[in-house]
């Protein structure tokens, strides 16, 4: 019995090294995190609007041209009600491409989505804005390591019972959203204060309770067309 567990971690090794082997280490610059982000807290103006923004960051920096810039975020969907029909969620996950998404200094983040969401090399170090910059994280001042995503850990949204992503990314009052740690660092050692994608909802969707959180409404870019 013993024979063909051998053989299967044999091959599953194999493709891996295959894999990693096929992947270029550095190339051009398709993931960032926001350098500003809408500087009305959550509100981004919805996906249409993120995504937007995410394009004129990457065409400011030389990388827009020939590639579609897409926000890292997800939107849940609504149960169908009385007369109105209901809306499938948005995924994050679903919205970027297949990768491999480089930073703008050209180092590998992750070579596709599994990749992405369970072993990226993403930290304070490697998570950087379109300029190349890094971006303030824990016991730096001021603190900016929220970054929105209203995400699961795999990349899925959220049920709608509960308001995960300022309602669909166009409030800046009422709600909260999900957000994750770019330095993966967080006050206790756990899973949850090193995710990248999926730590703790914001204290508000305002700029300031974002700022409170420890945040500063940023969010991730990714070509989605590398």
């Amino acid at each position: 019995m013993r024979q063909p567990r051998v053989l299967a971690l044999a091959a599953a090794t194999a493709a891996l090294l295959a894999a990693c082997a096929s992947t270029p280490s550095t190339g051009p610059m398709s993931f960032f995190i926001t350098s500003a982000g809408s500087g009305k807290g959550a509100d981004l103006g919805g996906l249409a609007g993120a995504d937007a923004h995410c394009q004129r960051l990457a065409t400011a920096a030389g990388a827009g041209s020939g590639k579609t810039w897409r926000a890292y975020l997800s939107v849940p969907g609504t149960f169908p009600g009385q007369n109105t029909p209901g809306v499938a969620s948005v995924n994050a996950r679903d919205r970027i491409g297949k990768g491999p998404w480089y930073n703008a200094k050209g180092e590998l983040i992750a070579r596709d989505l599994d990749h992405l969401h369970n072993g990226n090399t993403l930290s304070k170090t490697t998570a950087l804005d379109e300029k190349g910059g890094a971006v303030k994280g824990r016991g730096d001042n001021p603190n900016e390591h929220d970054i929105l995503t209203g995400s699961r850990a795999d990349g899925t949204a959220f049920a709608p019972q509960t308001d995960t992503t300022c309602k669909a990314w166009t409030s800046s009052s009422d709600g909260s959203a999900i957000v994750g740690h770019h330095d993966r660092n967080g006050p206790l050692p756990e899973n949850w204060a090193k995710s990248w994608n999926f730590s703790h909802q914001s204290a508000g969707c305002s700029q300031e309770a974002l700022v409170r959180t420890g945040g500063a409404g940023r969010f991730y870019c990714f070509a989605a067309n590398p």
